[in-house]
C-alpha cells in the first residue's frame, strides 16, 4: 500500500506550479536555437517561483550556501583591480544561483526529470542537422530579428575549421552541449528499451514504438556530432557516461568492448613507437593524433592547457583570499603571454585565481554536497522503483560529466550551458528534497500512529 501511495504521489505533480514548469520546458525546448528567448522564459519562471515560494526556498540550508557563496563573490569583485568588469563577470553565476533555487522547488518529480529530458533530447536534433550541414554541405548563414532575440551565426566548416560547431560559438562548447543532451538521452534509450523487452515477452510479433525508434536515432545522431566536434573532453565524456551505464547495467562484456577500443586508441596515440605503429593500422588518425597533438604539432606553447594552469595557481597563490577579480585572466594572461585567451580551461582554477580560494572551497563544497545528497537517494531510498533510478541516475551521471568537463575546459560563459547546468542540479536538489518531505511526514505518522 506505501508503495503504490508513494507511486501515485510522485508519479506527476499536479499542483497549481505545473504550469510554471510547462513555461520551463518551452525556454529549454527553445534555447539551443534562441539563447536569449530561453533565457527569458525560464528567468520570468524563476522569478514568480521566487515570488510564491519564497518561505520555502528560504528555508532550504543548500540554499544558505549559496547565499553565502554570492556575498563572497561580492566582496571578491570589490577588492578585482578592474571592479567593473568583476562585477560584470558576476552576471555569469549570481542569477543562475536564483535559477537553481527557484527550480529546485519547482522540480519534484521523476516524471518532470523525463519530460526535461525528453526536451532536451527534442532540441538538440536541429542544431545537429545545422552541424552537420555546416560541416559536410559548407551550410552557413549570419541571421538576425530583433538584435539578439534570434542570432544565427553558422561558419562554413565549422569553427575552428573542420570541427562542427552549428549555432554555438565555438565546437568545444557544443562538444559539452552534446555531452549532457547524449548522457540524458541514453539514459531514456535504456529506460524505453527495458520498458519495450518486457512488452515484446507478452506479445508477438516484437514491434518498435515510435517514441523509442526516435530516441534510437537522437543518440545515435548526438554522438556522431559528438565525434565531428574533435574534442578531446566530449570524447572521454561519452565514453566514460558509457561504461557508467554499462556498469550500472551489470553488461560486463559491454564493458571489456568499450575497454578494449579505449586501450587501442591509447595506444596507438601514446604508445612505444613500435606498439604505436601496430595499433595505427586499424585506428583511424582522425583519434589518435587528435589525443597526441599530432594533428597540430605547431601549437604555441602558451595555448597549452599546463601551461594556462600554472599561470592560474601563480596567480591564485598571489591573491589567495579574494583574488584578482571575476574575468581578469584574459587580461593578464595577455599581458604576461602576448597571447589573447578567455580562460584558463579550468573552472576551478580560474575561479580560485579570480576569486580566491575561501569562494573556490565554498563552491565545491556546494557541489559535493549535491552529488552526496543525490547518491544517498539513489542508494538507501526504498521508495525508488527500478525504472525511476535509471533517470536519476542519468541526472547523476550528467552532473558527473559537467564537472569533468569544467577541469579541462569553462563552460559558465556560454548562457545555454550555464543555465542548462544549473537546472540539471536543480533537477537533482528539487527531487531529493520532495522524498526528504515525504519521508519525514510519513515518519511523523508512524509515530503519532504508534
Amino acid at each position: 500500500m506505501l508503495g503504490a501511495s508513494l507511486n501515485k504521489v510522485f508519479y506527476y505533480f499536479k499542483s497549481p506550479w505545473q504550469s510554471s514548469w510547462n513555461y520551463s520546458l518551452w525556454g529549454l525546448l527553445i534555447f539551443s536555437v534562441s539563447p536569449l528567448l530561453g533565457a527569458v522564459t525560464i528567468g520570468f519562471v524563476s522569478l514568480i517561483t521566487w515570488i510564491k515560494q519564497y518561505r520555502k526556498i528560504s528555508r532550504r540550508p543548500l540554499n544558505w550556501g549559496f547565499a553565502l557563496l554570492s556575498v563572497l563573490l561580492i566582496v571578491t569583485a570589490g577588492f578585482a583591480q578592474d571592479k567593473t568588469t568583476a562585477f560584470v563577470g558576476l552576471l555569469n553565476l549570481l542569477p543562475f544561483f536564483l535559477v537553481f533555487a527557484a527550480h529546485s522547488t519547482l522540480i519534484q518529480t521523476f516524471a518532470q526529470l523525463r519530460q526535461m529530458a525528453w526536451i532536451l533530447v527534442i532540441g538538440s536534433m536541429p542544431v545537429i542537422i545545422i552541424g552537420l550541414g555546416q560541416l559536410f554541405l559548407g551550410w552557413s548563414l549570419k541571421f538576425e530579428i530583433l538584435w539578439i532575440v534570434f542570432a544565427w551565426t553558422i561558419r562554413p566548416g565549422g569553427n575552428p575549421p573542420g570541427r562542427i560547431a552549428s549555432l554555438f560559438m565555438h565546437a568545444n562548447t557544443f562538444a559539452a552541449y552534446l555531452a549532457i543532451v547524449f548522457i540524458l538521452g541514453l539514459g531514456l534509450w535504456l529506460e524505453n528499451y527495458q520498458q519495450l523487452k518486457v512488452k515484446n515477452k507478452q506479445s508477438f510479433p516484437p514491434h518498435l514504438p515510435l517514441p523509442f525508434l526516435f530516441l534510437t536515432v537522437a543518440v545515435i545522431a548526438n554522438f556522431i556530432a559528438l565525434i565531428f566536434t574533435n574534442s578531446r573532453n566530449g570524447w572521454a565524456i561519452a565514453i566514460f557516461a558509457c561504461l557508467a551505464y554499462a556498469l550500472y547495467q551489470g553488461w560486463r562484456i559491454l564493458v571489456g568492448g568499450v575497454a578494449a577500443i579505449v586501450s587501442s586508441v591509447l595506444l596507438a596515440a601514446f604508445a612505444p613507437s613500435p606498439v604505436a605503429q601496430f595499433f595505427r593500422q586499424y585506428v583511424p588518425a582522425f583519434f589518435w593524433a587528435r589525443l597526441n597533438d599530432d594533428m597540430y604539432p605547431d601549437r604555441p606553447v602558451a595555448l597549452m592547457r599546463k601551461t594556462q594552469w600554472e599561470f592560474a595557481w601563480s596567480l591564485a597563490e598571489e591573491h589567495p583570499w579574494t583574488g584578482w577579480g571575476l574575468r581578469s585572466f584574459s587580461g593578464l594572461y595577455k599581458a604576461q603571454m602576448q597571447i589573447p585567451l578567455g580562460h584558463p580551461h579550468n573552472l576551478f582554477l580560474m575561479l580560485s585565481a579570480e576569486t580566491g580560494f575561501p569562494s573556490t572551497f565554498l563552491f565545491c563544497g556546494l557541489l559535493a554536497w549535491i552529488l552526496i545528497i543525490g547518491v544517498q537517494l539513489l542508494r538507501k531510498s526504498k521508495y525508488i522503483n527500478t525504472q525511476d533510478r535509471l533517470i536519476f541516475f542519468s541526472y547523476l551521471l550528467a552532473f558527473v560529466a559537467w564537472v569533468l568537463f569544467n577541469t579541462v575546459d569553462v563552460t559558465i560563459f556560454e548562457l545555454r550551458l550555464n543555465a542548462l547546468s544549473w537546472l540539471i542540479l536543480a533537477a537533482i536538489c528539487g527531487v531529493v528534497h520532495r522524498f526528504k518531505e515525504v519521508g519525514s511526514r510519513k515518519s511523523e505518522v508512524g509515530s503519532t500512529v504508534l
